[in-house]
């Protein structure tokens, strides 16, 4: 058995440094139930003279073999050759495993530096604990040096953007006033690699390798990178540094998953995107999320806020600190600076992303997308015309609150498609659709889930989609069960519905299969809502082919305005 049960290369700025490190995941058990003569020699060989170990397989052993392990890499490092290094050390929830982490500037060399901490490790039931730390230095400074990190230094502008919910529709909406601004964009998100609104090539590239491509497409002038919380944990960031960081909500999404349990953790991760924005350049912050709003503490950047509340303590928190903020007044986008009286800058409803107002998420993404704009330096004559002509609809935001109008026996049915995948998501699904509801008409609710989150996650989406629709069916994911079965996220979706009273729930093997049995039970007037994922296209597909229509702003509009009216 070997303690070293993962090394994991980040190319870039990740959660432990703001440049490339090694991680390496390590289990401790053999220092942790090791007599404690045996703890003490370690600790003596690597310089911990007055350490107290205490008693094998308590939390005292464990707090020092934490210490002793940051200590022992140091020693390797040093006797090896290397004076000075950097070493964070984190503990799990398994009280047996801790993750390590430290610069790297020579691959080999450095993965060497892994391996040879866990032989020490492995030495330690052992008599011979002492020599195996010389052992381990020596195979260090015998190891081939490995090339360097590839990590990208942007010449050009970055806004980077973040965050659990709405990074993809603002990182499109930034896009896309930078391209009515006349500038020559490239941006990478869960869709793939864009040039100037052209996709390049598909694929999830809100990843490290994402960045680096966009920064290689010719004649690009401004990049714009959605960066996920999986690319940070288990590549690094692809870029040293951006201009304008985005950081949007955080919420409670894949978490169990790479060490992240917790929505503290998972903010930490997030903050990494902000961390690394330029001291010269604007870190735009939702200041409505307490999370992310803290993050204030770890940035170098100037503080630019979005809040939905112009007397916020954060917005003032901001100002009184010499930042800059966005919100809404008396129904208007409007920037705030020290000293100045508020710039209004569009009048809410005349931006089509917010849904004639209604969608409170957008109105965030809206705020967001102002500010991130602005502080890259795009003029506000164009910040206005790309905010009216961006539309939520499959040529400028696909598969995010797509509207459309489909005919149903006796008229007509609305249906709302979007990725919806945690509960924050579902819940401003819900909104919506109750939103261009009028009064007496029923929600017909599609619901569905990927495999890689948690069993509660999983539950509390049908809990919501059963509490908040009038007909609930499932729509399975196929591609994306993730080590899952179709029958245990059944099984799990059915659970949560059940736990609210809902018990007539239908399955159907497909998302399009789903929109096809929801739509055939709709009514006039009635919403139709559809978690998609997996099969975006060929939902767009099926409406068109059964005479589906997507709504124009103005449509979209005036439902809302039916919907609030009673007509």
């Amino acid at each position: 058995m070997t303690s070293l049960l993962e090394v994991r290369v980040l190319e870039g700025p990740n959660l432990y440094f703001p440049r490339a490190a090694i991680k390496l995941t390590l289990d401790i058990t053999p220092l942790a139930s090791a007599p404690t003569v045996t703890a003490t020699r370690l600790a003596r060989r690597i310089g911990l003279a007055n350490a107290l170990p205490g008693e094998p397989d308590t939390g005292f052993r464990q707090r020092f073999a934490v210490r002793a392990v940051t200590r022992l890499v140091r020693a390797i490092a040093h006797e090896s050759g290397t004076s000075r290094l950097a070493v964070r050390v984190r503990t799990t929830s398994d009280p047996h495993q801790i993750v390590v982490a430290y610069p790297w500037r020579h691959r080999e060399r450095a993965q060497e530096m892994g391996r040879a901490v866990a032989s020490v490790l492995d030495a330690v039931p052992g008599d011979d604990v002492v020599a195996a730390v010389s052992r381990a230095a020596e195979r260090v400074a015998a190891a081939e040096n490995g090339p360097e990190p590839q990590t990208v230094t942007p010449t050009i502008p970055v806004v980077a953007v973040t965050g659990t919910n709405g990074k993809t529709t603002t990182s499109r909406m930034i896009a896309h006033i930078a391209r009515v601004d006349g500038r020559v964009v490239g941006w990478s998100n869960t869709d793939g690699i864009y040039l100037d609104g052209d996709l390049v090539e598909g694929g999830d590239y809100s990843g490290p390798s994402g960045a680096g491509r966009v920064l290689a497409l010719p004649g690009v002038q401004l990049a714009v990178t959605e960066t996920a919380r999986g690319g940070i944990l288990l590549k690094g960031i692809g870029l040293t540094r951006n201009d304008v960081s985005v950081v949007t909500n955080v919420s409670a999404d894949h978490l169990g998953l790479q060490g992240i349990d917790t929505l503290d953790q998972l903010a930490e991760v997030k903050a990494v995107v902000p961390r690394i924005t330029r001291r010269r350049g604007w870190a735009v912050l939702n200041g409505d999320d307490p999370r992310v709003f803290a993050m204030r503490g770890v940035i170098k950047a100037r503080p630019w806020v979005f809040s939905r509340d112009p007397d916020s303590p954060a917005v003032r928190e901001t100002l009184n600190e010499g930042g800059r903020a966005t919100t809404v007044i008396d129904g208007w986008v409007a920037v705030l600076a020290p000293g100045r009286d508020p710039d209004p800058v569009i009048v809410l409803t005349d931006v089509p992303m917010t849904l004639a107002g209604l969608s409170r998420f957008n109105v965030e993404n809206t705020l967001a997308s102002t500010s991130a704009a602005l502080a890259i330096g795009i003029p506000r004559e164009s910040v206005i015309e790309g905010l009216r002509d961006f539309r939520p609809d499959a040529e400028h935001n696909p598969g995010r609150m797509n509207f459309f109008t489909v005919p149903v026996e006796g008229g007509t049915a609305s249906v709302v498609m979007d990725l919806a995948h945690n509960e924050v998501g579902l819940e401003a699904l819900l909104e919506i659709m109750n939103g261009v509801r009028p009064p007496g008409r029923r929600l017909l609710l599609g619901l569905g889930a990927v495999g890689d989150r948690t069993d509660e996650l999983i539950g509390r989406l049908g809990e919501i989609g059963a509490m908040g629709a009038d007909v609930v069916a499932i729509g399975h994911k196929q591609q994306y069960l993730r080590g899952r079965s179709l029958e245990e996220l059944d099984h799990l979706l059915r659970e949560g519905a059940e736990r609210v009273g809902v018990t007539e729930v239908t399955s159907y093997g497909t998302e399009v299969e789903c929109l096809a049995g929801m739509v055939a039970q709709a009514q006039p007037d009635d919403v139709v809502g559809l978690m998609c994922h997996a099969e975006r296209q060929a939902v767009y597909d099926w409406i068109s082919a059964h005479g589906g229509t997507p709504d124009t702003p103005e449509e979209l509009g005036a439902k809302v305005r039916n919907a609030a009216s009673g007509d």
